[in-house]
């Protein structure tokens, strides 16, 4: 009696055979790692003979001692360093609150500017006047402007506490900014959405919140994001007013003693602060443009 044994399918006979790489691909991916290990190499020496030249340079520099004590003094900077965290919470805090009122504020103001129908034009127009008076005003001088100006009107009712007006200040020239982001969000949403969305019966302004604005705010979120790290490096500007936040308490110590490091101490506070919310906004951007290149939704 003959048995007759079943063939197996081809797709079992492709799944119970091991893969292996031609050789060609083994080649190819060794190359890739070589590669690879060479540019990582010769990043690293370019980098340390760059770092080693310009420390050369800089302590033989005929001015370097005098350099070194006015700038670089270790006693000072532990001195500063407490007091300049203690003032950064101040500036934390004004991130925070003016961080959201400017994108309240940029979003209406944005969506002012886009609305259609002459009707509506007496608001485009204070919306487009308010942008241009604001993104053409240097912060400095606006900062100064509120922070010194309005408590010299005496009002009654108004504060003239500078931490609250000089987020005022710093609120309005970066609702002008982020309402032009907003914007150019706004506007670079095809029309064809808009027309969708009226089909299946919704009004212009029901097609702007469910449709039109989540597009935008998406496709806007990487230059957000870097007027939010200008913002977080501008906090530092309230200090004209008297505020104590970590501009003014180094200010303090080098009023004092006559010695710049405490600016060092303060300047170094900020870039720590500032380089996870840019490093954040490097990955928010590389993330979106790897799905737009895969046909993904942004």
């Amino acid at each position: 009696m003959t048995v007759h044994k079943e063939e197996p399918a081809s797709g079992e006979h492709a799944e119970a055979d091991d893969y292996v790489p031609s050789r060609r691909r083994v080649d190819r991916e060794r190359h890739k790692r070589a590669r690879a290990r060479r540019a990582t190499a010769i990043g690293a020496l370019s980098t340390l003979v760059t770092a080693v030249v310009l420390y050369l340079v800089v302590v033989n520099a005929p001015g370097w001692p005098r350099t070194k004590e006015t700038f670089f003094d270790g006693g000072y900077a532990r001195e500063a360093f407490p007091k300049v965290l203690e003032g950064l919470w101040l500036n934390v805090r004004l991130l925070l609150i003016c961080g959201a009122a400017v994108l309240v504020l940029g979003m209406l103001i944005a969506v002012a500017r886009t609305l259609r129908g002459p009707v509506f034009f007496p608001l485009r127009f204070l919306a487009a006047a308010y942008t241009d008076f604001f993104r053409g005003l240097p912060l400095v001088i606006n900062l100064m402007i509120v922070v010194l100006g309005v408590p010299a009107l005496r009002l009654q009712g108004v504060t003239v506490d500078p931490v609250l007006l000089g987020g005022t200040a710093l609120t309005l020239t970066y609702s002008a900014y982020v309402a032009e982001v907003f914007r150019a969000g706004i506007e670079s949403v095809h029309p064809s959405q808009r027309a969708a969305a009226r089909s299946l019966g919704l009004n212009n302004r029901q097609a702007l919140r469910y449709v039109v604005l989540p597009q935008a705010v998406r496709r806007q979120v990487p230059p957000l994001l870097n007027d939010l790290v200008s913002l977080q490096k501008d906090t530092g500007l309230v200090s004209i007013g008297g505020a104590v936040d970590a501009v003014r308490a180094a200010d303090i110590i080098v009023g004092r003693s006559l010695n710049y490091t405490p600016y060092i101490v303060a300047g170094l506070v900020f870039v720590a602060l500032t380089i996870p919310m840019t490093r954040f906004t490097d990955w928010v951007t590389a993330r979106m443009d790897r799905r737009q290149a895969q046909g993904g939704a942004v």
